[in-house]
């Protein structure tokens, strides 16, 4: 088994080549074909303008009510995108609009935060002590003892 493999082994400097990529047959043609705006590859369809139905009149006389469309009426090649089942395009605030209430938003909870440090305590319970220190306890005089009842806050 070894022999065999050492026999069809490449060589290094073969292995180590990156392989160009070519174009298909298909992609060539349709390269060529780049600078045409319509190379009548729907087969002379004719794409009616592109609309989304999302800003169509809901309240119109429609054919087909949910769709927003009537009987007959040519339908767009990107009706995928452009149908009433697509995801509904953000009209509701224009980007600078929402920019600034992000930053009426982050502005508030950075005031917020800041009052809340200004009047927040430092220590969230009164210091504990002990009668004697615990001297004994903390392993002798040498040790650092605790805090005693006599010695203030």
């Amino acid at each position: 088994m070894l022999p065999r493999r050492l026999a069809a082994a490449r060589p290094l400097s073969h292995s180590l080549r990156t392989p160009v990529p070519r174009p298909l047959r298909s992609q060539i043609r349709c390269l060529s074909q780049a600078d045409i705006e319509d190379p009548n590859m729907n087969g002379g369809y004719i794409n009616p303008p592109r609309e989304k139905r999302q800003f169509r009149d809901p309240y119109g006389d429609w054919w087909d009510k949910q769709e927003r469309r009537n009987y007959g009426e040519p339908v767009h090649e990107d009706n995928d995108i452009l149908g009433m089942f697509s995801p509904e395009e953000y009209t509701h605030f224009t980007p600078g609009k929402g920019l600034f209430l992000m930053g009426c938003f982050i502005a508030t909870v950075g005031g917020l935060l800041g009052v809340v440090s200004l009047f927040y305590p430092d220590k969230p319970s009164a210091p504990r002590t002990f009668p004697g220190g615990l001297e004994a306890e903390l392993g002798g005089p040498t040790a650092l003892s605790a805090r005693k009842h006599e010695e203030g806050v």
